[in-house]
């Protein structure tokens, strides 16, 4: 198969890009910067384009089988427009371009974050929706793109992953992994008991495999962690594993809340809404359907999959040291959590 897969240079679509080597199919990369990986430019082809560029889109979707759509501007962009633009309007053009090229089928990579957070676990497919942030909505609206171009006859999957964490995933994760290094007190909103499911990456890869394979079509899934534990127990897995000096300091949710959420208006925080307003409680997805429909199935749990992570960032720690982006494959700007780090 042609595969094209758009945000091709970013976390997902690079480990992607390498689990479908893995099956023999022939990759092609859409991203608006390059790939800086010598080894994984050899194999694959990469397309530099914005998925805002209509014609771009269209000409990187000549001759393509199927396309996975990951491209998405993430909360930490904190602009309304910027995420719109990307996540909505982008996959209005990948989808048309999709349709006009009769592409065999579209996984379109969605999010959890659409779900109302305050519901009953673990939240089906059928959830109740309400969207915290520009993020999430710009989801449920792409979804809603998604929907439009099923009724015309494109085949399109909606995969929604719980946070996927694996070797080289930085962002928001190297916020935490820069404190438990560092030996500091890790704040924690709340007291820690409430459960959080996590994501293989290399698990999230299959589910969007077999999505493409599947004789089931226009479905959305969840995709999640099997085995998951609660955010105190998942983080001393890491900080006992690693041999952290680190211990976990439980703070009141609700101020510290309302203190991020000033903190993120006034552009001095990297956190957006949907990482603060769900710390403190239960955040999971029941992913039976995934299970029987796409025969997908999970065995590393959060806890482990956080570790690897970790052990890569300690590993690799030199070689993005400085360096920020507003991607999961580069360290955020701390701003004052930086400054709060100091003095834990």
């Amino acid at each position: 198969m042609k595969i094209l897969i758009t945000g091709g240079c970013g976390f997902l679509g690079v480990t992607l890009a390498r689990y479908l080597l893995s099956k023999n199919e022939q990759v092609i990369l859409f991203d608006k910067v390059p790939l800086d990986i010598p080894e994984l430019s050899k194999k694959v082809k990469v397309i530099i384009g914005d998925v805002r560029n209509k014609k771009a889109v269209e000409k990187a979707l000549s001759g393509v089988d199927y396309v996975i759509h990951a491209a998405a501007a993430l909360p930490i962009q904190q602009s309304g427009e910027l995420i719109h633009s990307v996540n909505v309007i982008g996959t209005k053009n990948v989808l048309q371009a999709a349709f006009n090229k009769k592409v065999k089928r579209v996984v379109f990579i969605s999010t959890t974050a659409v779900y109302k957070i305050d519901q009953k676990h673990p939240i089906t497919e059928e959830g109740l929706i309400e969207p915290i942030g520009y993020y999430g909505s710009s989801k449920i609206e792409a979804e809603k793109v998604c929907h439009e171009y099923q009724n015309k006859g494109l085949v399109v999957q909606i995969i929604r992953p719980k946070t996927f964490v694996g070797p080289s995933r930085l962002g928001v994760f190297e916020i935490l992994f820069e404190w438990i290094y560092e030996g500091r007190k890790v704040p924690i909103l709340g007291n820690g008991k409430n459960y959080y499911q996590l994501l293989d990456v290399r698990e999230l890869c299959n589910a969007i495999y077999l999505s493409l394979t599947t004789k089931y079509t226009n479905e959305t899934f969840n995709i999640g962690a099997k085995k998951f534990g609660t955010v105190a127990s998942d983080l001393n897995y890491v900080i006992k594993k690693s041999g952290s000096k680190s211990s976990l300091l439980f703070v009141p949710a609700l101020p510290v809340q309302i203190i991020l959420s000033i903190l993120e208006k006034l552009q001095l925080s990297p956190l957006a809404a949907w990482h603060y307003k769900t710390a403190n409680i239960d955040s999971y997805v029941d992913i039976t359907k995934a299970q029987k429909m796409l025969g997908w199935s999970s065995k590393v749990s959060g806890a482990e999959v956080l570790y690897e992570a970790y052990e890569w960032f300690v590993k690799h720690k030199s070689e993005f040291e400085g360096k920020t982006g507003v991607t999961h494959r580069v360290g955020w700007n701390q701003k004052i959590l930086g400054l709060v780090r100091r003095f834990m």
